[in-house]
């Protein structure tokens, strides 16, 4: 039990001790006095210790400690009389648990350091320890053996510095298993689309490699695959066909040697909402970022001419700004349009024709030869695969490193179509990698069109996760402009462990303080710093033996393939 305390607090007296990982129980008691009986308790104390000052001799040993008591009671007279404040009696009690004697010392010693640090003093409750038990159950008994020992009187304002509810945690009902709290073990529970309580349901995962974050996105997956979110996840890097596979999930490799076709002009009816209209103008814009990535940077001129072009390629299949010229029926008379099917788009090769008979864009139309005659032709074809499962794995691996970011942006275009198809149902888009998309190796059009998905996919019920290693590339672009945007649009950001050069560049555009900068670096794998919301907690990622297994067995596959 808490015996004495210092005379002044100026901190929350219990905020270390609750922020310990040690099996506990504390139980704090106010009995609050009649304030009319402790004035006039203190004016008869006030006028006899008064006395005894003015007549005691001066050299007396205990003079200090008399005079400490009658300026005690006057302050705390006039704070009752003149600030309206009550006096309260305050009794702490403490129950441990350990699984041994020898931890149980360790742990009381652990606490008695704390308290003692903090200005109190404790007693261990010797041939009490039934009365202190009894004062921790929530029975509401405070046993008399105990009463006048650990009795000490406080104001209404010396109340806050015992307020117990101070530790961070999260506890959403409907939310999904995250880990535990590193300070307290308390559980870490997240609703990332309780829109009362989150301005959105985005996510930003920032760490190094074998921090974690691979992992923890898998376990994100799992989760919500187990609650029906329809998933579409981004994968430059081949890390999630296994958990695909077992999740009952599509997997869509393009490249060289798969038969997957994403026809990069197709125009797809959910590209728009009911009630909107300009499928190829909408079509345009997007058109334009894409091959701002081709072309390298395009300037106003550029962008006009190769407008344009993309116009007539898209004549030539009767496709006009008229959104009547997308139904095989234009006819208003017919009821039940039938919207044009990808064999009826025009392909790059269309493109590439067009581009090759107007000098001022030659120079367009051989960069394209790749992606219609040379290593990337499988860009040159009409679509055949469909994105109708909850969950759809986009595997980009074998396009290359210097060519991930073409299929990254066909594929994130084809998933922000799905997300806007019903805005009732939950969904999200994982981005792995993004810096390949928002970094400097990028451009303004194709980090814009990132960056919007994470503005608005809020209002389609869905959300957005950015997963990246590499922080000094995200905020590479536009002095970082886009990677602050996409953070700043992250209700939930998720930081692992980082260098120390990368935590640096990231303080700059995160409120990091100097603890978490440090608590950022020292973070073990599978630990991280969660911004959620308001609350900044570390936390330990959790998982049960099965998810584990779910979520390792492409580690453990590799591993027996390779023995």
């Amino acid at each position: 039990m808490i015996v004495n305390y210092y005379r002044e607090q100026n901190d929350i007296l219990l905020k270390s001790l609750i922020e310990t990982n040690i099996n506990m129980n504390i139980s704090i008691f106010y009995e609050k006095q009649d304030s009319y009986k402790t004035i006039k308790d203190l004016t008869y104390h006030i006028g006899n210790v008064g006395v005894e000052l003015k007549e005691s001799n001066p050299n007396r040993q205990d003079i200090d400690i008399a005079a400490f008591a009658y300026n005690d009671a006057k302050y705390i007279r006039k704070e009752i009389q003149v600030n309206n404040e009550d006096i309260y009696f305050l009794y702490i009690y403490i129950n441990v648990y350990a699984e041994d004697k020898k931890e149980l010392e360790y742990y009381l010693n652990k606490i008695e350091g704390i308290t003692q640090s903090k200005g109190m003093q404790t007693r261990r409750t010797n041939f009490r320890q039934e009365e202190n038990f009894i004062a921790c159950l929530p029975i509401m008994e405070n046993p008399l053996l105990l009463k006048d020992a650990a009795k000490r009187n406080i104001l209404t304002s010396g109340l806050i510095a015992t307020y117990p509810f101070l530790s961070s945690t999260i506890f959403d009902e409907e939310g999904i298993f995250i880990g535990t709290n590193i300070y307290n073990n308390s559980l870490v529970f997240i609703d990332r689309y309780n829109t009362n309580k989150y301005k959105n349901a985005n996510i930003s995962i920032f760490g190094t490699s074998g921090a974690g974050k691979s992992f923890y996105t898998k376990l994100l997956i799992l989760r919500y695959k187990l609650q029906g979110i329809k998933q579409y996840i981004i994968d430059p890097e081949r890390e999630y066909g296994c958990l695909c596979e077992k999740l009952k999930g599509t997997q869509i490799k393009i490249g060289p040697n798969f038969h997957n076709f994403i026809n990069v002009l197709d125009i797809r009816k959910e590209s728009l909402e009911e009630g909107e209209s300009g499928y190829l103008a909408t079509k345009i814009g997007k058109l334009i970022g894409f091959f701002n990535l081709i072309f390298g940077e395009l300037n106003e001129e550029e962008k006009a001419l190769l407008e344009e072009k993309l116009i007539e390629t898209y004549k030539i299949k009767n496709i006009t700004f008229n959104d009547d010229s997308l139904y095989k029926n234009n006819d208003e008379k017919i009821l039940g349009k039938e919207f044009k099917e990808t064999a009826d788009m025009p392909l790059l090769e269309d493109l590439y024709n067009i581009l090759g008979k107007d000098e001022k864009t030659k120079k367009f139309k051989t960069k394209l030869i790749p992606f219609v005659k040379g290593s990337m032709k499988f860009f040159n074809h009409y679509t055949n695969i469909e994105l109708k499962n909850d969950l759809i794995v986009a595997d980009v691996y074998d396009l290359g490193e210097e060519n991930l970011k073409y299929g990254m942006y066909i594929f994130i275009d084809n998933f922000w179509n799905c997300v806007k198809e019903n805005r009732n149902e939950k969904k999200a888009i994982y981005l792995d990698e993004i810096w390949r998309l928002i970094g400097v190796t990028s451009n303004k059009e194709v980090a814009s069109f990132i960056y919007k998905i994470f503005k608005t996919i809020r209002k389609y019920g869905g959300s957005s996760v950015a997963i990246t290693q590499d922080i000094s590339d995200i905020f590479s672009l536009e002095d970082g402009i886009y990677g602050k945007s996409i953070l700043n649009n992250s209700s939930i950001k998720t930081f692992f462990a980082l260098e120390e050069e990368n935590i640096k560049i990231l303080s700059e555009f995160a409120n990091l303080t100097e603890k978490e900068k440090v608590e950022i670096k020292s973070l073990k794998r599978g630990e991280c710093l969660m911004f959620v919301g308001e609350n900044h907690i570390l936390t330990k990622i959790e998982c049960s033996d099965l998810e584990k297994e779910i979520l390792e067995g492409d580690k453990n596959e590799k591993n027996n393939n390779s023995n």
